[in-house]
């Protein structure tokens, strides 16, 4: 028995006329894209003319000059004497500082939050419903001007509370005990996250090889080798230091440790209090649309509800979750720029003190939507990666 392939049909020849739709459509997206170029163009020509109208140059050329303004909060050294290009730097990197932790502390807080507005337990879930719906119906800048004023209203260095030792808050910010990173201990660091990815791998590779056999493989000497033996020989061979230093009073002010100041404090609060109110709705919808009968047969099979949530539940609900809750990762990044209500210098603040020096409007706002929009574009990019992966895929 002989099978026929059906043949194709001829295309149809294409005709240099409107009427046909390939050459319609590509008319239209021609005189789109002419127009948006011109009137690009329009623009830049007009603002060169104002500017060398009122005499002021354009370029990036300022970037190398001396900037003369004081950064207070800096993890990378500055002193004034730095270019702009360094202050730019120092403004990402405050920038990264913000978004980064506050996307892991939200992501957290917000998941917690949302779990438990399902609990049982009528009080716990009162409480969390409370928490949302608060934080949620007040402005972002309300909330962060509330916490940078009660951040103020603290006590003096010298009356600071002490809640454990080593770690003081007071009026000057959160002070926490700290560890010199020097080149050996990011050795140290970079061998454990190369023994992490390497791991994460290795038990892929077990449990597909489980999948195959039904033989469970023990994952725990991997483990043991790649996260504990590797940075530790890592670190024996580089001469990391680990010694942990405490901060002392001495003075008006604190002496060692790591210091959050209030601005970078009060910014951080609000917005992963702010953030974690909607993750905490979305987390909330996501396991509400995993099927009710995923909790009955994992409860009939004799599974803990914790177990369930974490191994059957929340794998299914992160279909759901994701996408929303990149809307809400790149939300936090941008309201970062709020930074500058409290005196908190981001690339924002940076920017409008350079603009204000320079008189170099177009190239320091040119600057700020490049940074942000890299910064949302690389936060996009991972998390579709992510959500990619963890998709249902129809065979």
């Amino acid at each position: 028995m002989t099978t026929t392939t059906p043949k194709r049909p001829p295309a149809r020849p294409l005709r240099l006329s409107l009427s046909d739709p390939r050459v319609a459509g590509l008319f239209w997206q021609i005189l789109v894209v002419g127009i948006a170029i011109a009137v690009v163009a329009w623009l830049w020509s007009n603002a060169v003319h104002n500017l060398s109208v009122r005499r002021i140059s354009t370029g990036f050329a300022f970037l190398g000059r001396e900037a003369g303004m004081p950064i207070a909060d800096s993890w990378i050294d500055y002193t004034p004497k730095n270019t702009y290009l360094r202050a730019f730097i120092v403004g990402i990197v405050n920038t990264l500082r913000v978004a980064v932790i506050g996307i892991v502390l939200a992501t957290v807080l917000g998941t917690l939050i949302g779990i438990a507005r399902l609990s049982t337990n009528w009080l716990l879930s009162r409480l969390a419903a409370v928490y949302v719906e608060v934080l949620r119906d007040l402005p972002l800048l309300l909330q962060l001007l509330f916490w940078y004023v009660l951040m103020q209203g603290l006590p003096a260095a010298r009356q600071a509370w002490k809640p454990v030792e080593g770690v003081f808050l007071s009026n000057r910010g959160l002070v926490l005990p700290s560890v010199p990173l020097h080149e050996a201990n990011w050795w140290t660091i970079l061998a454990l996250v190369a023994g992490l990815i390497v791991l994460h791998f290795i038990g892929r590779r077990l449990i597909a090889q489980q999948m195959l056999d039904g033989k469970a493989r023990p994952a725990w000497p991997y483990a043991l080798g790649l996260v504990v033996v590797l940075p530790a020989l890592v670190s024996f061979l580089a001469g990391a230091s680990w010694t942990v230093t405490l901060p002392e009073l001495r003075g008006f002010n604190f002496v060692g440790g790591l210091t959050l100041a209030p601005e970078y404090f009060a910014l951080l609060i609000a917005l992963v209090t702010y953030t974690s109110a909607f993750i905490a709705e979305i987390v909330r919808s996501g396991i509400q649309a995993v099927p009710r009968g995923q909790w009955d047969a994992a409860k009939a099979l004799g599974l803990k509800p914790s177990f369930s949530l974490q191994h059957i539940v929340l794998p299914q609900a992160l279909r759901v979750i994701i996408p929303p809750m990149t809307s809400q990762y790149l939300n936090l990044t941008k309201n970062s720029s709020l930074a500058v209500a409290v005196g908190y210098q981001d690339i924002v603040s940076i920017a409008n003190t350079t603009l204000n020096q320079t008189g170099q409007a177009i190239e320091s706002i040119a600057l700020i939507m490049m940074v942000f929009l890299t910064v949302s574009l690389g936060i996009s990019l991972f998390m579709n990666w992510y959500n990619a992966r963890i998709a249902l895929v129809e065979r």
